[in-house]
């Protein structure tokens, strides 16, 4: 989804290294994230902002009986989403365009609704929710994912490193965003009326036992994130070139033997009633 007033403006882009990092990401974290995502066979379920479906294919495998509707305002991503999945065969997923806030569903037309990793680029992340809590049928679920930058921390401990993590966190700032949103969630999930809410934290934790996450993790999702702003950072003069590409430099060097990297996401399940 794209920048308009109540959209969001995308911060990490739409190029190829972009759409590999979100299927690194998803890949890495499906148990972390999805272990508990799953929904009763029958039941109609609306994944919004589902970009190039690095989610929706974990959707859609954890819950075949559903009936799955994922809407994104991109067009382009939406024709990604659609490759993305028609090629594991799954076929219980159906795409729309869409916007977020302005959706052509009835109202509590919908069992459940999946948001993951929207709300931190929306300009107004509580319209949002608002707005999706009216295609929700009584006794319906929302369940929403964010990360939070603010959590991330390493051994070995670097300045130039936060530095380069805060130019990402303020460039989402600059753009109506909040990279910071993790933390906020369950104050944002009952100021829009949804019962029930809890929030649970799910931190990755990577050391030299886990090659996996220090690979796909800490290098190819968190890091590569970070580095996909330089360009942009370095334009808007909140760091030197040198610093930043230092900072890189001392993420990668997290991953190495003696080294350890942290981040927390936040899963949230509120109820309409």
């Amino acid at each position: 989804m794209t920048g308009r007033t109540m959209t969001r403006a995308y911060v990490h882009g739409y190029d190829p290294r972009e759409n590999c990092r979100l299927k690194d990401q998803a890949n890495t974290l499906v148990d972390l994230l999805h272990g508990d995502t799953g929904y009763p066979a029958g039941s109609r379920v609306l994944e919004a902002g589902c970009g190039v479906g690095a989610q929706t294919v974990t959707l859609a495998r954890n819950s075949p009986g559903a009936h799955i509707v994922s809407v994104d305002i991109s067009e382009r991503s939406i024709a990604q989403a659609e490759q993305s999945v028609k090629a594991t065969g799954l076929s219980n997923v159906r795409f729309q365009q869409g916007d977020i806030f302005n959706l052509p569903f009835d109202p509590q037309s919908f069992d459940h609704v999946f948001v993951c990793f929207v709300l931190e680029h929306l300009k107004a992340p509580d319209v949002a929710l608002r707005a999706l809590k009216e295609f929700v049928r009584p006794g319906g679920t929302l369940t929403v994912i964010e990360g939070d930058h603010g959590s991330a921390y390493f051994y070995p401990d670097s300045a130039a490193a936060q530095a380069a993590i805060h130019c990402q966190v303020d460039l989402q700032a600059r753009a109506g965003g909040n990279a910071l949103i993790g933390r906020s969630l369950y104050p944002l999930l009952v100021a829009a009326g949804f019962q029930d809410v809890r929030v649970s934290p799910r931190m990755v934790y990577v050391d030299a036992g886990k090659p996996e996450l220090a690979d796909g993790f800490t290098k190819k999702t968190f890091t590569a994130m970070i580095k996909g702003v330089r360009e942009a950072a370095i334009a808007h003069g909140l760091i030197t070139p040198a610093l930043f590409d230092k900072g890189i430099q001392d993420l990668v060097r997290t991953t190495e033997a003696d080294g350890t990297f942290c981040y927390t996401f936040f899963k949230a399940f509120g109820t309409v009633v």
